[in-house]
């Protein structure tokens, strides 16, 4: 089997593409997708994306964690894609498609992808740490000097600690850097391991940054280790609506993979 693939990424979060219109790509085959993503002997990525086609919107978004099993929402993912249904043809400058989530709309000006992500109405907040879902589950903890943590160690025993046990939950740490800046850390399940983005994540650490009163700026800035985000939203009545994840997306290569 020869699959052609285009690869992008998104502050370092790197992702292979499939424009699956034809819906020919063998996608219950968990094998192959976890081969193309692995970094020594596949093409390696954070995950593998679907383009496919969509009876309301633009096109439809189908992610697969490097695993290989079928994910949740992946928010730089999802900017990616949007970079490559541009360059496939597919819109010019605003489109809206369709996500395990719902429906995303987005709008791309000189590299950069601003995407609206979903309604935010539910957040909890303990002491130590905050809940949340922006499309794919985050856990949020707070600290000081992030650099120096050890991500995959800690992350991991969360993720799989109560009260998130077998299902898991993707784990940030975010340190304060100014009145609208955090540094952030993420530790992404179904990667298992830290990646150098997450774009669920750094939208998770603005809305607990707000909800617990660190910051008051919209839009919050998220420093990644593979860059720089944004994240802006608005809040009525308890809920975040309006959210938006913007950076940018860069298309890196396209090649053949033969199975």
């Amino acid at each position: 089997m020869e699959i052609q693939f285009f690869k992008y990424q998104g502050t370092g979060n790197d992702f292979v593409m499939v424009d699956n219109r034809s819906l020919t790509f063998p996608k219950e085959n968990e094998l192959l997708i976890n081969k193309m993503c692995d970094r020594r002997f596949g093409i390696g990525a954070d995950g593998l994306i679907l383009l496919e086609p969509s009876d309301k919107y633009d096109f439809k978004m189908i992610y697969f964690n490097a695993d290989g099993k079928e994910g949740s929402m992946c928010g730089n993912g999802g900017r990616c894609l949007v970079a490559f249904a541009k360059q496939l043809g597919i819109f010019i400058n605003k489109t809206t498609f369709d996500a395990v989530d719902g429906e995303h709309y987005a709008t791309v000006e000189n590299g950069i992808v601003s995407l609206k992500m979903i309604d935010v109405d539910t957040i909890n907040s303990q002491d130590t740490y905050t809940f949340l879902d922006t499309g794919s589950p985050h856990h949020v903890e707070f600290c000081s000097e992030v650099s120096k943590l050890n991500v995959k160690d800690v992350g991991s025993t969360i993720r799989y600690g109560a009260p998130y046990f077998k299902k898991g939950t993707n784990v940030n740490f975010a340190e304060q850097t100014s009145e609208n800046s955090f540094k952030v850390r993420t530790y992404e399940r179904g990667v298992e391991d830290e990646t150098l983005a997450c774009g669920t994540g750094v939208t998770a650490v603005a809305i607990a940054a707000n909800k617990a009163k660190l910051t008051k700026s919209n839009p919050i800035k998220l420093e990644v280790l593979g860059g720089n985000l944004e994240v802006s939203f608005t809040v009525e009545n308890g809920i975040y609506n309006n959210v938006f994840l913007k950076g940018p997306a860069e298309f890196v290569f396209e090649g053949k993979y033969v199975s």
